[in-house]
């Protein structure tokens, strides 16, 4: 049973050079433009980098029990990725968000062992994407199987 939950929402946009062809790692920046060099990025304009997510989503995905389910929704079309948190987690970077296949952290990795990267997204999601005007709303939803604070749960188990 999960015991812990938090859900962070974030608003991005498509851009005409989404690729989505990158095999290890999507990701959604707050940069207003991307390249043809871009092949991991899925949205642009998003509306928050990993610095921007809130304390509770940081503490929860640096556990190393935590779930993470990150669900990209755009025009009625849904892709649901699996991945996990990691302690190393820093969530520092101010203008992106990146999901990674691997277990490689930094300022910007927001989850890790994914079982979808960029490539593995359905074509018909990316095709949307392509557009500027498409809104995109990736939501990212972090819980664990224990309690956020397991030392207060054992004091009060010792003292009952």
């Amino acid at each position: 049973m999960k015991l812990a939950k938090n859900v962070e929402i974030i608003s991005a946009f498509g851009h005409e050079f989404v690729r989505s062809t990158h095999g290890t790692t999507f990701e959604v920046t707050k940069d207003r433009t991307l390249t043809t060099r871009g092949d991991c990025v899925i949205g642009v304009k998003a509306n928050k980098g990993a610095a921007d997510l809130s304390g509770d989503y940081k503490t929860l995905a640096r556990r190393a029990d935590a779930d993470i389910t990150v669900t990209i929704e755009a025009d009625g079309i849904v892709e649901t990725v699996r991945a996990k948190g990691d302690p190393r987690l820093t969530f520092t970077d101010p203008e992106d968000i990146v999901v990674r296949k691997s277990s490689f952290t930094c300022a910007r990795t927001v989850a890790v062992k994914a079982d979808k990267a960029a490539a593995d997204l359905s074509r018909e999601l990316i095709k949307k994407l392509k557009n500027p005007n498409q809104k995109v709303t990736v939501t990212l939803t972090v819980e664990t199987h224990k309690c956020a604070n397991d030392q207060v749960q054992r004091s009060a188990s010792l003292k009952a």
